[in-house]
Parts: structure tokens; sequence; C-alpha cells
């Protein structure tokens, strides 16, 4: 397994990313990765310091006869989605990743690989450490916390680079450089609840939902995957509606960019009404397996047997938690018309929550168009508002980042990879895109990012 890795081509690529997996490096917890480079700098005789944000920068001078160059600056981020399947035993902040080569591609044993931005760190690490390559000045800037917000980039202090050009390898697809991007915003809704004494004559079941493929949001959310949070909370209203279940706890999904793979309930009906229950539950299930065939085959919806629990939700807290969910916009909202296949406006129900009277929620919004960015987060207020939600912060939802024009600041297509470059649409990913050439090239493609049978092409 280790062997195999490490003998994969480019070798020194390869041989880098390996070690980065050895590294444990979930948002959040970078110390060990940004020691691992630090380190690395230091024993290549590279330049290398850590920011008061907590990013990591190199440099490297050019090589002889190139120092009229512009400097170039190579950027990843050091951090991982943690995600793993639900029987995995894992710890994310001491275990490193179990990748291994499985025939043309290099996948983790239950877990996230974190090829995501492990192959940037790679890749930048195998140019620095290089003795063969011809350069101008070059400098490596890998930011912390990328996943959960940005956190380094944002924190990144002016005059902390001197190079003129900065190359992203932070993407998906050999042999493409993305010019653009989607803007983003993420919104958090929370619902207040009673709790009350569980009904007489009731029967406690655990509803699942499992099975679904997930994804990141932004380069799979074109696929129509489906999103569990819905699947879940379209059963329980159902149900509420047929049988007056009621709703103890609900935890679905997880990461804010993710679409939800698993969500489950506990919920409780009347005991006359037990087989009726476990009828619409099958017939639910077979329901939500047509509705996905071909996209998400796998999708299972169960109800088995659970401990009692404490209590329930007061129903006027239930019945607007349910109206709620149930109007929430998700998933493509509009395609370009000017760029067929490319993801216009999206969003995504990623996480819901329950606990000590509280639910709480969260979505991620992207638009390549700022005002439909804005008006998606109207209706996403309006409608968490309507049923008694709070939208923090206070007016609406947070400004993570903007939509980033490939047209207003062409510097790096203008010379000789403007007539390369052409304009499509990715059909995956919701941004703007110009094939032809990547910048470097480590030969490699990343497909499902955030699924925990996430695969690197070797």
């Amino acid at each position: 397994m280790e062997k195999n890795l490490k003998e994969l081509s480019p070798r020194r690529v390869w041989e880098k990313f390996y070690e980065i997996t050895r590294v444990p490096r979930p948002s959040h917890h970078e110390d060990a990765i940004r020691e691992y480079l630090l380190a690395e700098a230091h024993t290549h005789g590279i330049e290398a310091e850590a920011d008061a944000a907590g990013n990591v920068i190199m440099r490297k001078a050019a090589t002889p006869g190139m120092e009229s160059r512009k400097g170039i600056v190579l950027q990843a981020h050091m951090d991982m989605v943690p995600q793993k399947n639900g029987d995995k035993a894992f710890d994310f902040v001491r275990d490193p990743i179990e990748a291994y080569v499985d025939g043309e591609w290099v996948k983790a044993d239950g877990t996230t690989l974190g090829a995501d931005n492990g192959m940037g760190m790679a890749a930048i690490l195998a140019v620095l450490e290089s003795d063969d390559i011809e350069h101008g000045p070059i400098e490596a800037l890998i930011t912390a916390t990328e996943e959960t917000g940005m956190v380094g980039a944002n924190g990144l202090k002016g005059g902390m680079l001197r190079g003129d050009i900065l190359v992203n390898l932070d993407s998906e697809t050999e042999g493409e450089l993305y010019v653009g991007c989607a803007g983003g915003l993420d919104a958090s809704m929370t619902f207040s609840y009673e709790e009350e004494s569980v009904p007489a004559s009731s029967t406690a079941f655990l509803v699942e939902v499992k099975g679904l493929k997930g994804g990141h949001s932004g380069i799979e959310i074109v696929l129509e995957r489906g999103n569990a949070n819905l699947v879940l909370f379209r059963l329980l209203k159902m149900a509420e509606k047929a049988f007056g279940l009621r709703l103890s706890s609900v935890d679905g999904g997880g990461l804010r960019n993710a679409i939800p793979r698993e969500a489950t309930a506990v919920a409780l009906i009347p005991q006359e009404k037990l087989q009726t229950f476990g009828e619409m539950v099958k017939t639910f299930d077979t329901l939500i397996r047509a509705e996905l065939k071909g996209v998400d085959d796998g999708v299972t919806v169960t109800a088995g047997d659970t401990s009692m629990p404490a209590s329930v939700m007061d129903t006027e807290s239930q019945n607007r938690l349910l109206n709620a969910v149930q109007g929430c916009p998700n998933g493509v909202i509009r395609m370009s018309p000017s760029m067929p296949g490319l993801v216009q406006t999206s969003t995504n129900l990623a996480r819901v929550v329950s606990e000590n009277g509280t639910v709480r929620m969260q979505a991620l919004l992207r638009s390549s168009v700022d005002s439909e960015k804005e008006y998606l987060a109207e209706t996403m207020t309006s409608v968490f508002t309507l049923a008694g939600a709070v939208v923090t912060p206070s007016g609406g939802l947070e400004s993570q980042y903007g939509f980033a024009d490939p047209e207003n600041d062409d510097r790096i297509l203008r010379g000789a990879l403007r007539p390369q470059a052409g304009c499509h649409g990715d059909p995956r990913r919701t941004g703007v895109r110009y094939p032809g050439r990547q910048v470097p090239e480590p030969r490699h493609d990343l497909v499902r990012t955030y699924d925990p049978l996430s695969a690197l092409a070797g």
C-alpha cells in the first residue's frame, strides 16, 4: 500500500503526497501540518515563515539567468475535510489517512483522502525542492482553515507576498486552468422549542436516511444528488400529517460545504398506528429509490425500534420546523444561459441538528451573479423568518466571498495561454474555467472531493 503510492509517477509529487497523508490536518487542527511544512522548508534550505493567521509562506530565489522573470506565487491550503463512513473507527485529529492504490486510482479506506488540497501542497513542495527546474522567483502560500471559511486567506496581511502572479492549485481536473469561481454566502438558522413530556401509548423509532453519495456542494450540485436532510424531513412531514408523529431529535448532514449523505431522527408514533407507519416507510423508501434511480441508487430509508427519549418538541415548533425545511430552496436554482453546463446559482441545506431546545441549521448559497446570490439570500431569510427562526447575523446571511470575474483581471491569460484558452462551463462546478494548460502539471484528476469514497487518478 505505502510502497505502491510512493512509486507512482511523477514520483516526487506522490512521495510528498504520501508524507502529507500521514499528517492529521482537519480544519482547525492544523498545527502538525504547519510544523511539517516548516520542517520541509528548513531541510531543503528554503526560506519559510508562518504568519499570525496560521498561513505558511515559502520563498525560493530564481535560478541563474531567470532573475528578471515575474515572480510566481503557488497557492494551496493545508486543511482537509474530515468525512468518514458511519462504520469507520477513525480520529481525524490523531490518525493518518489510510491511502492505497486501487488500479488507476488512489483511494482512502473509509475516509476522505485529503487530495483537496494535499495534491496542491505536494506539487508545490515538489517544485520547491527540485534542483532541475528552471524558474523565476517562486513563493508558496499555503493557507490555513480554507474549508470552513477561508480563515487564513482572509487573515493574510498586505505586503507578505512579493510575486506578480498567483496560481491556485485547488482544482479537480488535469489540463484545465480555472480563472473564476462563484461567490458564496453562509446561512445559519436557529429554531427554539419547548421540550414536552412523551405522549402516552407511543412507540419510539429511529428513522434513518443512508446510502446517498453526497459530495461537494459546489462541484457535484449539478448532478442532482439526493439531500439526506430533505429526504428525512419529507417523510417526517408526511407522518406528522397522517399519524400525528412527534419529533424528539434530529441529526442530519455534517459539513457546511458538503451535500448531506446521512440523516437520522428519533420520532414517536401512536401505538395503534405502528403497522400503518411501517407500511408508509417502506412505500416511501421505494418512492425515493425510484426518484433517485441512476443518481443515488444506494439510498435507503428505514425506521427501527429505539429507546424511549426523555422528551419531544412542542407541536407548534415542530410544525414550523417541518414546514420551513419543506419550503427551503435547495439544489440548482439556475443554470447559466450563456455558458451551457455551468451552474449559475445553487444552494445546499447542509446541516440540521437539535439539542437542548434548539435546532441549528446551515446552508451554503453560491452564485456567479451577485444579484442572484443576494436574492436567494433574501428568499432563504424570508422562508425561515416566517417560520419563526432566527437567521444570523441580523439582516440576513453572512457574506463569505464574492464572484471572481475572469474578464476583469486577465493578466495570466494575456500571454501564451490566451490563444489556447476557450471559455466553457464545467458540468460539475459552479465556476468558470479556461481549458488548455494546467500550471504546474502534476498529472492528476480529483473526483468526488468530499465523499468518503473520494479517489485520485494516478
